[in-house]
C-alpha cells in the first residue's frame, strides 16, 4: 500500500475547525489527485469548480500586470472555497460559512511546499 505525498497535509487541513474537505487537484483539468472529505461532499464538483477558478484568476492576474495568485477565496451563502496552487497543482480546501478562514489560510499556506 503505497502512501500519498499529499496525506498528511490534508489531515492536518481536514481537522481545522469548520473544514469540510480538502483536495489535491490538477490546476489544467480539475481532476482529483488526493482528497480528504466528508461523507456526502461531491469532491469532484469542488476540484472542477475550485481548479477553473484558480486558473482563470491566475490567467487574468498575470494579464493584468499583477503577477501570481497567492490565495484565492470563493464565498458563497452556504460555504467556502479556498484555493492555493503551484506547478500545476491546487490546494483546495472547503469550509462552512461559520469557519476561521484567517486559519485555514495560515495552514493552506504553510503546506504549499507540499505541491512542489
Amino acid at each position: 500500500m503505497s502512501v500519498s505525498p499529499f496525506e498528511s497535509t490534508l489531515a492536518m487541513l481536514i481537522r481545522q475547525r469548520g473544514v469540510l474537505g480538502c483536495l489535491v487537484v490538477g490546476e489544467a483539468d480539475g481532476i482529483v489527485v488526493d482528497a480528504n472529505v466528508q461523507v456526502g461532499i461531491q469532491s469532484n464538483v469542488i476540484a472542477a469548480l475550485a481548479a477553473a477558478l484558480y486558473r482563470k484568476a491566475r490567467l487574468c492576474s498575470a494579464a493584468a500586470g499583477l503577477s501570481t495568485v497567492g490565495f484565492l477565496q470563493l464565498e458563497a451563502e452556504r460555504g467556502h472555497v479556498c484555493a492555493i496552487g503551484r506547478d500545476g497543482l491546487v490546494l483546495v480546501t472547503l469550509a462552512e460559512p461559520r469557519a476561521h478562514i484567517g486559519r485555514i489560510r495560515g495552514a493552506m499556506i504553510e503546506s504549499l511546499s507540499v505541491l512542489t
